[in-house]
């Protein structure tokens, strides 16, 4: 019978004793020996140590020249370090090249990368095998599976496997204990939490999707960013006051990071379909005076750098530092993307793997010493470019959403226009004056909302729970 080369490890162990020199030795005598089918043996050893990133290269090499991963051992290597490095590190190599492993990360991966161009139901495919719970991607392979669901259109299979999720995600978080790894398994818990309402709104049930929502607590990481979506689902609902409410939450200071420039324009809308024309029309003037600037100096700004990475990984961190640019749009960017939970697992994964330099310093073999630092700065190179690639897609984003916003206000400029023409010429009165701004008469609420007075306590408790009373003035 064939031993698994983890029991070799154990006998290394035993002969050089216990102290790291003994998996460091081992792994030089494998990379001596220039066996590459031996290489995940040695990166087993380098786990041993924390020397992940270190180790990423020979892991890679071992792939592209295997012809086919069958050994158990071998994908529970993948899958150890995998979870240590994030599955970024990896998503760069060809398809062809990981479908020769089985390792539940690396099926994560190939769906992953199969979900990003489109293709589901080769996405669905790769998750067909089942992933055991204990399994540390188990979480995320059950936001993604739910999240491929969801936007094929099958919603009812897309609940069902969210709600697994945030079971499954529960008892991971139950028994971490690393703090960035907790981090991201609530992150991930909570987005399932969070995609229940999603597809409760995606088959148009409103009234459901408006108490899902309710489940997030709101000391959630992403609470912030769902606030926008529960301001959707009570615009269709036809509550334009909660709308309202909803979105006046993101002028509270501690979300001046938020960059979203399509809350002013649901803003405006809510105000239109209030018939509220002159709030509708001040929104739209206001939009174009903070954005219409800025906003050509960012497009060129972020143009001029071209796919420059380095630059790119720059820039959120010396935002960080204090280093503030001369463009509001800019550092509201940054300062998002500083607080986004793909950039966060990114920089943390970063910094890890420069904590692998100090353990350069005991290697006293210079050989192998040298080996290990080369492959540290070609993992450290990829992990600050995949930053900077990804800072450089979102700033991209951020640009095409402030595109597709003056679109949308121009619409509903020219709209409020035509509306108080259409107004004028039936002899309807455009005048605000003695016009009562608020009727406690507005206001509907459910078993789950309080009524508060606000006696000095603004942007204090109920965070987010705010509504308006305005009275509608259409006629």
């Amino acid at each position: 019978m064939k031993n698994s080369f983890l029991s070799i490890s154990l006998l290394v162990s035993m002969t050089f004793g216990s102290t790291a020199s003994a998996s460091i030795q081992e792994a030089w005598k494998i990379y001596q020996s220039g066996n590459k089918s031996r290489y995940p043996q040695m990166v087993s050893e380098l786990i041993q140590e924390k020397m992940y990133f270190s180790a990423i290269p020979f892991i890679k090499e071992y792939l592209v020249t295997t012809n086919k991963v069958n050994d158990v051992a071998v994908d529970k290597v993948l899958d150890q370090l995998i979870t240590e490095v994030g599955v970024k590190q990896f998503e760069v190599l060809p398809t062809n090249v990981l479908e020769k492993s089985n390792a539940p990360t690396i099926r994560y991966i190939l769906a992953r990368k199969a979900f990003r161009q489109g293709k589901y139901e080769s996405a669905l495919k790769y998750l067909d095998k089942p992933i055991e719970d204990w399994n540390p991607v188990k979480p995320f392979a059950l936001l993604l599976e739910g999240s491929i669901y969801s936007v094929s259109k099958k919603e009812d299979q897309a609940t069902r496997v969210f709600k697994e999720c945030v079971d499954v995600a529960e008892d991971h978080i139950k028994k971490e204990k690393d703090k960035d790894r907790l981090r991201q398994l609530k992150i991930s818990r909570d987005y399932c939490i969070v995609g229940i309402p999603r597809s409760q709104f995606a088959m148009q049930k409103f009234e459901a999707a408006y108490s899902s929502y309710l489940d997030l607590e709101k000391s959630s990481y992403i609470w912030p960013e769902i606030l926008f979506e529960e301001a959707w689902n009570s615009f269709y609902l036809k509550d334009y006051n909660r709308t309202l409410g909803k979105l006046v939450t993101y002028k509270a200071p501690v979300f001046n990071y938020i960059f979203n420039p399509e809350t002013e324009v649901l803003k405006a809308l809510s105000y239109m379909e209030l018939c509220l024309w002159e709030d509708s029309k001040k929104t739209v003037e206001n939009f174009y005076s903070k954005y219409e600037n800025d906003n050509v100096a960012y497009k060129k700004y972020i143009d001029s750098m071209g796919k420059d990475y380095k630059l790119y990984y720059s820039l959120v961190k010396d935002q960080a530092d204090g280093k503030i640019k001369n463009n509001a749009i800019l550092n509201t960017a940054l300062a998002s993307i500083s607080r986004d939970p793909a950039y966060l697992e990114l920089y943390s994964s970063f910094n890890a793997g420069r904590d692998e330099i100090e353990k350069m310093k005991s290697i006293n073999n210079e050989k192998l010493r040298s080996v290990l630092n080369e492959n540290l700065r070609e993992s450290l190179n990829l992990q600050r470019n995949l930053i900077g690639s990804y800072i450089r897609g979102q700033l991209q984003l951020f640009a095409a959403q402030i595109v597709k916003a003056f679109e949308d206000m121009s619409y509903i400029k020219l709209e409020v226009l035509s509306k108080r023409k259409t107004e004028l010429y039936g002899d309807v009165s455009m005048s605000a004056d003695g016009r009562a701004r608020g009727d406690i008469a507005q206001l509907k609420r459910t078993d789950k909302q309080y009524f508060w007075t606000f006696n000095g306590e603004f942007w204090a408790d109920e965070l987010g729970d705010y509504v308006f009373s305005l009275k509608s003035e259409c006629k």
